[in-house]
């Protein structure tokens, strides 16, 4: 027997050609201990975890209903590009993130869209004095390669705008070469080390630490970028966004009733038309 260091989601470890080999809960696929395991095998063996009662929840978890899904992968580990729940499905890029409208199950979707730029971005608690950008640069660009194992040429910029810290992971799939851990895995690793819920074994989540001061970060949302624009309709816009566009419509006729009855209240538009319409009668008469 063995640990499986990356990985915690896992059964049946055993050493293999003197490296560490475990099964994924869930799947059942073999996992190499070195290096990152996929995404959609970590959701799998999550959900699969949560219905078992094996997984150990926060007193304040909620379920992200779109976010966190049972998907369907290739024995590669890679996400299939159509996934379902039931009669209902949708496409997917290699981040595993629904990218179409949910539709019923005649839905094709043809190609595994590749997900090329990934964004961080996180906003730190209020503090007296804004960080040092360049230490802050170092800390978490020295963190993805080494914690996470990703090549430094796919940290495509680490920017800090106060309390913002964004950072930028590109990676097209010309530029991946074979062993290379992928941006969205890498991406998935960091979200749940910040929530504190780390997948690594040791279960010790992601410490910031800038010029060593401990910084606490309050918010984490992670943007894609597909090589291919995302398909959604109208009907998937967020309701918020839908209330902007109504009260934009409401403001727009707001204001042309405003410059009707101005007018109106002038009086040279009625008796212009008046005078127009006597003269054409007039016309017509003769």
């Amino acid at each position: 027997a063995c640990v499986c260091e990356k990985n915690k989601r896992v059964t049946n470890c055993r050493v293999e050609n003197g490296q560490c080999r475990c099964d994924a809960i869930g799947s059942g696929v073999t996992v190499d201990c070195t290096t990152l395991t996929s995404k959609c095998l970590l959701m799998k063996a999550e959900v699969m975890g949560s219905k078992s009662g094996r997984r150990e929840k926060p007193k304040d978890a909620f379920e992200d209903t779109d976010g966190l899904y049972d998907p369907e992968c290739e024995n590669s580990g890679a996400f299939k590009a159509k996934q379902c729940n039931g009669t209902t499905c949708w496409c997917v890029n290699t981040a595993g993130v629904r990218r179409t409208d949910k539709h019923d199950t005649d839905l094709k979707c043809n190609q595994l869209v590749r997900t090329m730029w990934i964004i961080i971005e996180m906003k730190h608690a209020e503090r007296d004095a804004p960080l040092n950008a360049e230490s802050l640069k170092k800390f978490f660009t020295d963190t993805i390669t080494s914690r996470y194992q990703l090549n430094g040429r796919y940290i495509a910029s680490v920017l800090y705008e106060n309390p913002y810290i964004t950072i930028d992971l590109k990676q097209n799939a010309s530029d991946k070469s074979l062993g290379d851990v992928d941006i969205a895995d890498v991406a998935y690793y960091f979200e749940k080390d910040v929530k504190g819920q780390s997948i690594f074994h040791n279960n010790a989540g992601l410490n910031v630490s800038i010029d060593n001061e401990p910084v606490k970060l309050e918010k984490t949302v992670v943007y894609y970028v597909d090589e291919i624009a995302p398909e959604f309709s109208m009907k998937s816009l967020t309701p918020g966004l839908i209330a902007v566009i109504v009260v934009v419509v409401i403001a727009i006729v707001a204001a042309i009733v405003v410059l009707v009855l101005t007018r109106r209240r002038k009086g040279k538009y009625v008796k212009a038309e008046v005078k127009e319409m006597n003269e054409m009668h007039r016309g017509l008469n003769a």
